[in-house]
């Protein structure tokens, strides 16, 4: 039998699986509140350039995970398979962690769960992933794999509790970030929305399919209702720039692209459109009135219209139990119902002024300053 990590190496080391962009920034806030509590910890794993810059040794870039889909899950196969095999050959080897860090993405995570587990190393699973919302059969498997869990928003707690986790709410670390930090008539002005104009801001997702998906839907929007508003795209971060501008330009549109201003954006728009994910949290945490729109494969819609329970697919909507953001999926997500649903925001102050009181009660429920630091002490109490 194999020493335990402890005795073969001084420093205690924790392994993180972060397997996108949102995982990354979710990862990295708690690393960086870990090493205030403890410098001398080691930490490694799979992320991307937050994690690197919060102290983070990545042995695995997050990008080589950061698919989606199951059409896509299989064209990316052999890659993701690979990203597997060095994890698990990282917790089994002479330098195997003290403690494994897994942040969502739960096809691939709950399998390195199982892994850890099997080779005696503790699990700590990091931003819980939707199980409430689909494929509930997968708590029996966090129950089995995993030794403790912080949770991102308060209803998962319990959900959990009635299932036998030890999953905790502390507040939504990154929910703290989301602030302007220009006056909204700043922002306006900087990107054409004069008076009388309105200005909407367009998020057609993070990765690079959703892009492929949802940006034609948005220019289509933006030709629609060109003389009614001013059109300006937030690129995520880890987005290329040229092929959006290249779309804008093929289509011959005056639509701007902002890089790094999207908090800033959604302060100062009247509206949004965007991809179902973390935007519509940030939208509702900075009282942005959105449309929220969602395209897949074929094949993978088929799939989620088996299994997802939930009546909402937007997290503001779930938390608030009620449709306060329009929702249009798949083949309802076309370019005349999205401008009538844009429209009611930008042609009702009383009802833009409505869906603002409402989006208050988001930012409640969710900020809670500290939260990181609160997990991070969680965490070192699993280690202990």
């Amino acid at each position: 039998m194999s020493a335990p990590a402890a005795a073969r190496n001084d420093r205690r080391r924790i392994f993180f699986v972060a397997g996108e962009a949102s995982g990354d920034a979710q990862a990295a806030r708690l690393a960086h509140a870990l090493l205030r509590l403890a410098p001398e910890l080691e930490l490694v794993g799979v992320g991307g350039a937050k994690m690197r810059d919060a102290g983070v040794k990545t042995l695995v870039d997050v990008g080589e995970l950061s698919v989606m889909g199951i059409s896509e899950v299989v064209a990316a196969l052999a890659r993701v398979l690979g990203v597997y095999r060095r994890v698990v050959a990282a917790l089994r080897g002479p330098e195997r962690p003290d403690l494994v860090v897994l942040v969502d993405f739960p096809d691939f995570n709950l399998r390195v769960a199982r892994a850890a587990k099997r080779a005696g190393v503790k699990v700590f699973y990091y931003v819980s992933p939707q199980v409430w919302a689909w494929r509930e059969r997968r708590v029996r498997q966090i129950r089995e794999r995993v030794d403790a869990m912080v949770v991102l928003f308060p209803f998962e707690e319990e959900f959990y509790a009635q299932h036998g986790v030890d999953a905790r709410f502390f507040g939504n670390p990154l929910a703290e970030d989301v602030r302007a930090s220009r006056d909204p008539t700043e922002t306006r002005a900087r990107y054409g929305a004069s008076r009388g104009r309105s200005l909407v801001a367009l998020l057609p997702g993070s990765r690079a399919p959703e892009i492929r998906r949802h940006l034609p839907l948005m220019l289509e929007v933006a030709r629609s209702l060109a003389g009614r508003a001013r059109f300006v795209i937030a690129r995520a971060p880890g987005i290329d720039r040229e092929p959006i501008a290249e779309r804008i330009d093929a289509a011959g549109l005056d639509v701007t692209v902002a890089d790094d201003d999207t908090y800033d954006l959604l302060a100062a728009a009247d509206a949004a459109v965007m991809a179902s994910g973390t935007a519509t949290v940030e939208s509702a945490l900075l009282g942005c009135p959105a449309v929220v729109v969602y395209r897949m494969s074929g094949l993978s819609y088929r799939v989620a219209r088996l299994l997802v329970r939930t009546r909402f697919i937007a997290m503001p909507n779930i938390l608030l139990d009620a449709p306060v953001y329009p929702e249009l999926i798949q083949g309802e997500a076309t370019s005349e119902a999205v401008s009538r649903a844009l429209l009611r925001w930008l042609d009702d102050s009383a009802a833009r002024d409505e869906v603002r009181r409402r989006l208050g009660a988001v930012r409640e429920a969710l900020v809670r300053p500290g939260a990181a630091d609160r997990a991070a002490a969680f965490v070192m109490e699993v280690l202990a």
